[in-house]
């Protein structure tokens, strides 16, 4: 049992003591009987009570294979690959009783493009909270650490709590945001918790997951994209290899990028580099259609083509790749209804 669950049981026990205070001399005697038999029932069903309390236990954690798979097929458009890396990266990961290592991924391309979306259904199909999960952490770089003259205040912080949130639940999961634009000294203080370690003084970091959200390397991905569109190749037929090892060196080599300046990638820590690739004219057709549903509105294909079609696309001349992608959608899409 972890440490909230355990003061959840021990304050209802309380609870059940202290009723006896508060009722008239009278009465004593049966609510003396009806604490015994609270605190009974209570010892004897503990686990009714994980039911009202988030712990970190299957009730409340718990991988939903087929979930993830229907989530990605059908709400993430335009990014087969990443769904495929996703799909089967988290899936042998969290089949595994008992892994090396935690698992790393590291998520690249342009803004609009699902990272920050595909974390989200990462979480919703591992916890049975989601995104709002006590085991959930989500870091952004330039909300959480602005300052570069605080970063040694950063790292203990950073530090002591995913060594903390661990301890509690080996599950946890930690997301950070615009990780090109975090200090490369604050990457390098969380490279242990990343490590083929057993523990680390006495707590586990192997069940963990890490995931890593950037724009860098999203002109390599896009110089992919654009090669096999100039090639006459379907969109589908580009594949992990024709994305992997440029995007990774691309990251490498960016001397602009946190990762640059950091061991995460010649120490093989990162599990996975994820492309995400730039999405085309039919994608945000696909967005829209799907934020008007989200809203409560009924789908108007007609009122998302108009918004579509005042975006701004590259090349400029053939129109092929939104440079928004589908971030600004929300937004726009109230101007035209």
């Amino acid at each position: 049992m972890r440490l909230t669950c355990r003061l959840l049981f021990a304050g209802c026990m309380l609870w059940s003591l202290s009723i006896t205070a508060a009722i008239e001399p009278i009465s004593t005697s049966i609510a003396v009987g009806m604490a015994a038999a609270l605190t009974g029932f209570l010892a004897r069903y503990q686990n009714v009570l994980y039911y009202f309390q988030e712990c970190c236990r299957p009730e409340w954690i718990s991988y939903n294979k087929t979930g993830l798979k229907y989530d990605l097929s059908t709400k993430l458009y335009g990014q087969h690959v990443a769904a495929q890396v996703i799909l089967k990266a988290v899936t042998g990961f969290m089949n595994n009783e008992n892994p090396k290592k935690p698992l790393v991924l590291s998520l690249h391309g342009w803004t609009g493009t699902g990272k920050n979306f595909v974390s989200q259904l990462i979480a919703e199909n591992i916890y049975q909270k989601g995104m709002m999960s006590n085991f959930v952490h989500l870091f952004t770089a330039t909300a959480h650490f602005p300052h570069e003259a605080h970063i040694n205040k950063y790292k203990t912080q950073l530090q002591e709590w995913i060594r903390g949130n661990v301890s509690i639940c080996p599950r946890s999961m930690f997301i950070f945001d615009e990780m090109d634009k975090m200090h490369p000294g604050l990457i390098d203080s969380i490279k242990p918790y990343l490590d083929f370690y057993d523990n680390l003084n006495g707590v586990s970091y192997r069940k963990a997951i890490f995931i890593f959200l950037s724009n860098a390397g999203g002109e390599k991905i896009v110089e992919v994209a654009l090669n096999f569109w100039r090639d006459g190749r379907e969109r589908e037929e580009i594949q992990l290899k024709d994305l992997e090892t440029a995007l990774s060196l691309s990251v490498f080599n960016n001397k602009n990028s946190g990762f640059w300046h950091t061991s995460l990638i010649d120490m093989n820590l990162v599990d996975f580099f994820v492309p995400f690739l730039p999405l085309e004219y039919k994608h945000v057709i696909q967005c829209g259609l799907a934020e008007m549903v989200s809203k409560g509105r009924a789908p108007d294909k007609e009122v998302v083509e108009t918004m579509a079609r005042d975006l701004n696309y590259f090349p400029k001349e053939e129109r092929v790749f939104s440079m928004q992608g589908c971030k600004v959608i929300p937004a726009r899409l109230d101007f035209y209804v």
